[in-house]
């Protein structure tokens, strides 16, 4: 019996050191989660009693050079439902199907979906959401964020670009320079009960949002304005399927104006500029998006093409560096150049006799442009290609560049060579030959050819000066001087003189090249000039895709840069000069 009382209190001893001792380590516990896990699980418990929603950031200002506004925001709402808050369906899903002028059925599939928080619509104009907000709907949130606004609607689209429904960049400047733009968003946080409605007696926290930085340009929206006028006039009169003009400083690379018609409007980027019609049937969408795509395209750089004959102005460069040609060598034109087993045609099938190397580039002549490639050779050739820079691409601050079609020196005969010098069988983007003929005209500095001048914070100081690489010495001065002498001739004696301007001196080049395939009847006409003609601070690309009727160069393309120096500059204080000569008719106003 003492035996079995023994046992019994042996028994509840153990039992009950068992007890003390999950009971110690149960308060253990509990004082380690209260303690040293306590900001872990208050950080748990507000995550489960707390719901977030973004508050866009101001997205930053795109200025032009003189500080007007090009790319702004515009305050929007958005509309989002909380299903466990709504106390009245109905009336939500009709107020929302009046308000926002959407489909009933969808709207009463995210009302009636059970989840955090259902956004409804996006970019709602104020005054919508304002007449929401007004109904005091219990589960309806109406967000203020932003939308981005282009007050000059298609002027300069393709180069500006636009954003997305998120406010984030898709082509276009707006892309290129997307961080410094974009900002940081903000958060607003509020506290819910276990059934996820938002308690009254506690308010909201928010994380304010950052506002982007503004990016000025070198554009200068009147010039942009004035050049856009003249390539849809010319447009329109010459029945063309598209003009480009590009107008650039070529000391520095800053870029004054990039007009490619038909442009976009940039407040509504996905309605074709074109009447052009998606085809029907299963594809039908990413026909629209192909369209789409290539109105979205900015020519100036995202295609290529055969520049013609402004680029023996390369050609003249190189042979007159490398010292092969003079400007005193004479030839002999018979409207025509036998190279190899072809013979290769001049512009003027009659010949134009015996001239001078001058004289033959006022004239724009085939052979003589031929014979010089051929002193130079291939080898030779391709080093100047690749020492003016002109085998690589630009680097201008803009996505989607392309590069140089060439050939390759290996596969290279005496006839691509010939073709190559007075500038067909090759393609190249317009921007390309203006910043290789920028470079050559001012002295032999390889320059960078850009938009972006400044970062600036939204009160307007400036945040820092954008820089872009220079290559300096790609030719020597002696050669810049002889180019830019020979080219102001071609305009005031050759076949450039419709874009001569009284009391300025303007260099240039024509061009009429014929595109692929050869006898299609379809036609590309250039003109690139630059003034003043001894120290240049703007040169300008005029551009004009397939003209009908006349479609010679230095007849309708160079009087398109005419118009538009005898405005611009003016405007940028370059003044008239005492003519030292008397300007004279050139022998031929074609290529």
């Amino acid at each position: 019996m003492i035996r079995t009382m023994v046992f019994h209190r042996k028994k509840i001893w153990v039992i009950f050191a068992g007890c003390a001792l999950i009971l110690s380590g149960l308060a253990g516990r509990l004082i380690y989660l209260m303690w040293a896990q306590a900001d872990y699980y208050t950080q748990k418990a507000d995550d489960l009693h707390e719901r977030e929603r973004d508050i866009k950031a101001v997205r930053g200002k795109i200025l032009d050079a003189r500080g007007n506004v090009l790319a702004d925001n515009r305050t929007v709402c958005t509309i989002s439902v909380i299903h466990s808050q709504i106390k009245e369906p109905e009336k939500v899903i009709r107020v929302l199907t009046e308000q926002l002028s959407m489909d009933e059925e969808m709207i009463r599939k995210k009302v009636e979906k059970v989840s955090s928080i259902e956004r409804i619509k996006t970019n709602v104009d104020k005054t919508i959401g304002d007449a929401i907000r007004e109904y005091a709907l219990n589960g309806v949130k109406v967000d203020e964020d932003y939308r981005r606004y282009y007050p000059y609607g298609s002027l300069a689209s393709k180069v500006l670009g636009f954003t997305g429904g998120d406010n984030q960049g898709i082509i276009g400047l707006e892309v290129k320079y997307d961080e410094i733009l974009a900002g940081q968003p903000g958060k607003i946080l509020t506290v819910t009960d276990a059934r996820g409605v938002e308690l009254d007696g506690i308010g909201e926290r928010r994380k304010e949002p950052v506002a982007g930085d503004t990016l000025r340009t070198s554009l200068d929206i009147s010039i942009q304005e004035y050049v856009q006028q003249a390539a849809l006039k010319v447009m329109e009169e010459k029945q063309a399927e598209r003009v480009s003009v590009l107008l650039m400083n070529p000391q520095n690379g800053e870029i004054y104006a990039c007009v490619n018609v038909p442009e976009f409007d940039l407040n509504d980027p996905f309605t074709l500029n074109t009447a052009e019609e998606t085809v029907t049937g299963t594809d039908s969408g990413s026909s629209k998006q192909d369209l789409l795509n290539r109105m979205w395209r900015n020519p100036c750089l995202n295609d290529t093409y055969e520049p013609g004959s402004t680029f023996k102005i390369i050609t003249m460069a190189a042979g007159l560096e490398a010292g092969v040609v003079s400007t005193e060598d004479r030839f002999f034109c018979p409207g025509y150049k036998v190279v190899e087993d072809r013979r290769i045609h001049c512009a003027k099938r009659t010949g134009h006799g015996a001239q001078n190397f001058v004289e033959g580039a006022q004239n724009s002549c085939n052979p003589v442009f031929i014979e010089v490639g051929l002193r130079l050779g291939v080898d030779r050739y391709y080093k100047y290609f690749k020492q003016f820079g002109f085998l690589k691409k630009t680097g201008i601050d803009l996505p989607g560049e392309a590069g140089t079609i060439m050939h390759n020196p290996k596969n290279m005969g005496e006839v691509e060579l010939a073709t190559v010098s007075f500038g067909q069988s090759f393609q190249i983007t317009p921007v390309q030959l203006a910043t290789t003929v920028s470079s050559i005209i001012n002295g032999g500095n390889r320059v960078t050819p850009h938009f972006g001048i400044s970062v600036e914070s939204a009160d307007g100081t400036q945040i820092n000066t954008l820089e872009y690489p220079v290559e300096t010495g790609i030719l020597s001065e002696e050669t810049s001087k002889t180019v830019r002498s020979v080219l102001e001739k071609v305009v005031s004696q050759g076949s450039g003189k419709n874009a001569g301007i009284e009391g300025y001196s303007i260099g240039g080049k024509t061009a009429t090249s014929q595109t692929l395939p050869r006898g299609s009847g379809r036609y590309i006409s250039s003109f690139l000039g630059f003034a003043p003609a001894e120290n240049p601070t703007v040169l300008g690309l005029c551009i004009i895709h397939n003209p009908q009727g006349m479609y010679y160069g230095g007849i309708i393309a160079a009087p398109v840069i005419r118009s538009i120096f005898e405005n611009i500059l003016p405007y940028l204080g370059i003044e008239k000069t005492a003519q030292e000569e008397t300007r004279q008719g050139g022998k031929s106003a074609l290529d």
